[in-house]
């Protein structure tokens, strides 16, 4: 890894269905534990917007399928930052559009 990349990492953030975790190790024990083995995402709409401190805000709207669920859709909206000519995702929230209203 380049230097100055590590710390960043660590201090990257996941919000995913509202319990947050932080750092890469934390980061990767989550996705890893999802429970799910396959998974197909079809993006309908993405946004992107530079930010004053040089990072891009992303915003991904779509539908996703794992294993043999139904399709949901789903928002996701992460920073990307440029750190010594690498990308790092330093800022992801993940939602599935679920409305529960009962």
């Amino acid at each position: 890894m380049k230097s100055g990349l590590p710390g960043k990492i660590d201090t990257s953030c996941l919000t995913w269905e509202g319990q947050q975790f932080q750092g890469k190790r934390a980061i990767v024990e989550k996705l890893s534990s999802l429970p799910f083995t396959k998974i197909a995402h079809s993006i309908t709409a993405q946004d992107h917007q530079p930010t004053p401190d040089c990072c891009i805000l992303s915003m991904v709207v779509g539908q996703l399928k794992v294993d043999d669920d139904p399709i949901m859709g789903f928002h996701q909206s992460f920073i990307l930052k440029n750190i010594n000519d690498a990308w790092v995702c330093t800022n992801d929230t993940f939602r599935l559009a679920i409305h529960n209203f009962g």
